[in-house]
């Protein structure tokens, strides 16, 4: 039997999770969507980069890191993470605003600390801290850089992201600054932030409008989508597309003076590292790490790409 106990132990120990054994360490969950396109893939490299960093600067916080590629997947992600691991705090980045409202308020209603970033949620008030680009901003600086380059008025069409409040901030943002300029919006489609989607939004926007002067296409991703779709119709009438979120590519064409992609919008997918870093942070120090934290949104041209390019990022 003496023989027998401390084997029972070590066998009990192996089977206990790793971090159940050190239940001392606050846990710190991360949700965000898998890497789908882009930006998001930029996003996640962050994301890892960020949790290395954190690990070693920080022993007393442990994290867990989920990805997922649909809203049903980052709910069940965030519930398990909430029953399994007693999180106490959250960093998310919805995949859409309404179904992950109410798992979020949850993590809320525990008494863990929530930090959301970039898609906001369809509640107002819920997060601790708010993460994000100037999306508002960054629908702006399109309209008026659309409008610059169109000054005599022109005919566009504009692809959507994902349904979102981000969304729904930047294009308000977009049709204020073009309001009142005879910028005329054809018409207007969700392209999911995905180049694939916005190849066949483009395709019917081409079929359907005989003449089209430019896209906001809002995103670089959706921007290569529509420029493939621009080349396979071999339409001419189409002076240029205005994407966003700087990936490296199209930073580097407004930079060498591409026509076709005269300017960029940033909108850094490493704000998920501010996220964390600031939410781990508040967690290990009484630092007041609470409210907003936007990064503006900055208009990119031949003149300055070169400050915005860089050429080893995955994005």
């Amino acid at each position: 039997m003496k023989h027998l106990l401390p084997a029972l132990a070590l066998t009990l120990a192996l089977s206990v999770p790793a971090w159940a054994q050190d239940a001392a360490k606050k846990v710190v969950g991360v949700s965000i969507p898998a890497a789908t396109h882009g930006w998001a893939g930029g996003m996640n490299y962050f994301a890892q980069s960020s949790i290395e960093q954190m690990k070693a600067t920080y022993p007393q916080l442990d994290f867990v890191l989920a990805t997922a590629s649909d809203p049903a997947k980052q709910v069940n992600d965030i519930e398990d993470m909430l029953a399994t691991r007693k999180i106490d705090a959250l960093v998310v980045l919805p995949f859409e605003s309404e179904p992950l409202t109410g798992p979020v308020q949850n993590v809320k209603a525990s008494g863990a600390w929530v930090t959301v970033v970039d898609r906001g949620l369809s509640v107002p008030g819920i997060e601790n801290l708010y993460v994000a680009g100037d999306n508002p901003g960054f629908g702006r600086v399109s309209g008026e850089f659309m409008a610059s380059k169109l000054p005599e008025g022109g005919k566009i069409v504009v692809l959507r992201g994902i349904p979102t409040t981000i969304d729904n901030e930047r294009v308000e943002g977009f049709q204020k600054a073009v309001e009142g300029k005879n910028v005329e919006i054809l018409g207007m489609e969700h392209g999911n932030w995905n180049r694939d989607t916005a190849f066949t939004v483009m395709q019917d926007f081409l079929s359907k409008y005989p003449q089209i002067d430019a896209v906001w296409a809002s995103d670089d991703d959706m921007a290569v989508g529509v420029l493939a779709a621009i080349e396979a119709a071999g339409r001419k009438d189409v002076k240029f597309v205005l994407g966003g979120a700087g990936m490296k590519e199209m930073i580097k064409r407004t930079m060498d003076g591409d026509a076709m992609i005269p300017a960029n919008v940033t909108y850094p997918p490493a704000m998920i590292a501010t996220a964390i870093e600031v939410t781990a942070l508040g967690l290990v120090s009484k630092a007041p790490v609470s409210g907003k934290f936007v990064i503006g949104s900055t208009l990119v041209t031949p003149d300055n790409a070169k400050t915005f390019y860089y050429p080893d990022s995955p994005f």
